[in-house]
């Protein structure tokens, strides 16, 4: 078989979901073939477009025989947007599947032991508009279908606001309705769009570096708060507010409006400034008897419905006695810190980003939680002696590091500092198992949680509750 000449395989039984959604088969060779928006049960011709030593990747040609496990995807845009990978499987299959992978992760490359028993995998309350924040982009030049290809010459409407395609950091795919986020998100979305269009609002084109409008985030909360957060090119100050004022008249749902000028090259905000047009400069939600503000800058929770399980769950594991202390590594805005530390003689938030920390301490101001404390500083050189003896040792931590895991220092800090209980907490179990293989020698794991915070797609979180070994 030549380098260039890449093989068709028919009849392709799959029989697994691997890695990032990506459906498995075997092939005639003994290789695995890895394509996208199959599901277990099929059987397709598969054209390679990858070949490795030990294994394919490819895309489906077609499907000569279809699932048990199938069921229709609700989106228009299923198999081209490239977020919900796995609307085509029935829920309670993808879940079973979620939880395989985290299991397989744990043991697999962590080789560690699980318990004998394992909770199963908490379900969301919504698989459907369940997200609170959703960041849509403008373009210029929108992706365009290989139909539309065919007849370029014939397109008038080249603008779009909706999401990238993946792998195409310039191309953006036109949405006219999106599943994830409850009403009014697409209304207000689709609102700007055509009220730019009708009053020449330009939109932004990342590689000619033109156009005004680049990016639009939507946050809403459980209680019925909206944010929207315009993002422009230049300081067009009439277009702007010509445009933010259509929506202010339009939506009285909307209780903070705001919008930044970014003139780099990335759409990051977190060095931006950001300028309030209408209403409060921040939104609300509630859990418990707690109350987060939530900034235009501020990281949360994205499945409001289900982070409340969640956290109810950490508290569970951590079972945090009032006598004890406790570290909340990755602390973010302090939401796990506040949720658990009615329990506890004193919580101790650690983060390295100090806009965070701000947020966590006006949070903890406004629920009146006393007992908390926030640090900034880098996970890597906190647990200094200096450190324990001003804030006391921790009897638990809880840890909610970033996918990429916890730095091997963090993992040997903890080590060092040695405290009874750790729960981890993890949106990678592929990278949590790594901690978690550096610390079983003094660690065991005495249960562990799968939570699926995001339906339809290949994102798990994982909860694991480790006990210092006798």
């Amino acid at each position: 078989m030549s380098r260039k000449k890449k093989p068709l395989f028919e009849n392709v039984e799959i029989i697994d979901l691997g890695a990032k959604a990506k459906a498995v088969g075997r092939v005639a060779d003994g290789r695995v073939i890895f394509a996208q928006f199959l599901a277990p049960g099929d059987i397709a011709d598969i054209q390679v477009t990858k070949k490795r030593k030990a294994y394919y990747e490819g895309k489906v040609v077609e499907i000569k025989q279809f699932s048990d496990l199938r069921t229709d995807p609700k989106c228009a845009y299923f198999g081209i947007c490239g977020g919900c990978k796995l609307q085509h499987i029935d829920y309670d299959a993808q879940v079973k599947f979620k939880q395989k992978e985290v299991e397989n992760n744990l043991t697999r490359l962590g080789k560690v032991t699980l318990p004998e028993v394992v909770d199963p995998i908490l379900k969301s309350p919504k698989i459907y508009n369940y997200r609170n924040k959703m960041e849509f982009s403008f373009s210029a030049r929108r992706w365009l279908s290989y139909d539309e290809i065919k007849h370029a010459d014939d397109i008038t409407d080249r603008e779009g606001l909706g999401f990238h395609i993946a792998g195409m950091w310039d191309k953006v795919l036109d949405i006219n309705e999106c599943h994830l986020q409850e009403a009014p998100s697409n209304e207000i979305r689709n609102a700007v769009k055509k009220f730019a269009l009708a009053n020449d609002i330009s939109f932004f084109d990342p590689r000619a570096k033109t156009g005004l409008l680049r990016t639009l985030m939507i946050r809403n909360t459980s209680i019925g708060e909206w944010m929207v957060v315009l993002q422009v090119y230049k300081n067009e100050k009439e277009n702007i507010e010509k445009l933010l004022q259509h929506l202010k008249d339009n939506f009285p749902q909307i209780t903070s409006l705001q919008y930044i000028v970014n003139e780099k090259d990335n759409d990051s905000i977190y060095d931006q400034e950001v300028v309030l047009f209408s209403g409060r400069d921040y939104i609300e939600e509630k859990m418990e008897d707690l109350t987060y503000r939530i900034s235009a800058k501020s990281f949360f929770q994205t499945n409001s419905y289900q982070s409340l399980n969640m956290y109810r769950k950490i508290r569970e594991f951590a079972n945090i006695q009032a006598d004890e202390i406790v570290y909340d590594l990755y602390t973010g805005t302090g939401s796990i810190a506040q949720f658990v530390a009615k329990n506890a003689k004193k919580v101790i938030g650690v983060e390295s980003v100090p806009d965070a920390i701000t947020d966590a301490r006006k949070n903890a101001e406004l629920n009146g939680v006393t007992n908390v404390e926030f640090i900034v500083g880098d996970m890597k050189e906190v647990f200094t002696e200096d450190f324990v003896n001003q804030y006391g040792r921790a009897d638990i931590v809880i840890t909610d590091p970033p996918r990429d895991g916890m730095h091997q220092k963090v993992v040997e800090n903890l080590l060092k500092l040695a405290p009874e209980r750790i729960v981890y907490v993890s949106c990678n179990s592929a990278t949590q198992a790594r901690d978690l293989a550096l610390m079983k020698d003094l660690y065991e794991i005495v249960r562990m949680q799968p939570v699926d915070m995001f339906p339809h797609t290949h994102h798990v979180e994982n909860i694991v509750l480790l006990r210092k070994r006798v």
